[in-house]
């Protein structure tokens, strides 16, 4: 079941989430530019609706298929009267990206997932102490593609309230990214910004996430699609250092070099490399 789309999950910058019980926005969700969409099966979807949002899933997918777009569906949690519909929905889609598991809190469910859809990679939702507790063996479940933390629900399950700038979630994300990085995913996906229509507040949190080593962030309305990947692109004087680190690097056959009067050795020629790879550049070798 592994595919094309499910590749660009591992750079996707945004996720927008769209309700499965919405079809009527499934088309908007589709064109507005994010790297990847996300069927919600889950919150978005009320108990009672939760199988007419799996028929619409069904109904629509040649369509949905038929875009030049990743698309994931969030399944309900192990445990819940949804559970096995929604696996058995997913085992019936071609092309599916990955499934998005909320509440990840031990391997032994991404087993399941794995024994049951063969092949189709998942993005596993931190969104509990216990899934902080095991963390690092469910980042290195073979299935895994990359973590995603899910702030809000995580805040309701331990009882933390947080300032404006959510400093007492920093061990959670620090956790996540290295979590990530020591089982070689790609970078972890950041949750959502609930305010919809404050861009500044969109801004903020996407920078503290790239501070954290975070490439991507969830998305809850088309309109911060744009302000995820600029807020997650280099800046043009990030990208202007990048490049004359990397020329510096090649006039100097790889010996450290000063540079404006910073050392440049070979951590600070990888992170250049990095930040021109994420534009596009190539770098000089």
């Amino acid at each position: 079941m592994s595919n094309l789309k499910s590749k660009r999950c591992d750079a996707a910058r945004s996720f927008l989430f769209v309700p499965a019980n919405r079809p009527e926005r499934f088309e908007k969700a589709l064109k507005s530019g994010a790297d990847v969409v996300i069927l919600d099966l889950e919150d978005a979807v009320p108990t009672q609706d939760k199988s007419t949002a799996r028929e619409a899933i069904a109904e629509h997918w040649p369509r949905i298929a038929s875009h030049d777009v990743a698309v994931v569906i969030r399944m309900n949690a192990e445990g819940s009267p949804a559970w096995d519909a929604d696996i058995e929905l997913a085992g019936q889609l071609p092309g599916l990206a990955a499934i998005m598991v909320p509440k990840a809190e031990a391997p032994a469910t991404l087993q399941i997932l794995e024994e049951r859809l063969p092949g189709l990679q998942v993005l596993p939702l931190i969104e509990s102490a216990a899934g902080l507790e095991n963390l690092k063996a469910i980042a290195k479940m073979p299935n895994v593609l990359r973590l995603v933390v899910g702030h809000i629900d995580f805040m309701a399950d331990t009882g933390i309230t947080c300032s404006e700038d959510e400093r007492e979630l920093d061990p959670l994300r620090f956790a996540v990214s290295m979590a990530s990085r020591g089982a070689s995913l790609a970078p972890p996906v950041d949750g959502v910004t609930v305010q919809t229509g404050d861009a500044q507040r969109l801004r903020a949190d996407t920078h503290r996430g790239k501070r954290f080593g975070f490439a991507g962030k969830l998305c809850i309305h088309p309109q911060q699609v744009a302000g995820v990947h600029a807020a997650l692109a280099p800046s043009d004087e990030e990208v202007s250092w990048a490049r004359r680190v990397v020329e510096a690097d090649a006039s100097s056959n790889g010996a450290a070099v000063q540079l404006d009067g910073r050392m440049v050795d070979l951590p600070v020629v990888l992170q250049a490399r990095r930040t021109l790879a994420m534009v596009g550049t190539a770098a000089v070798r």
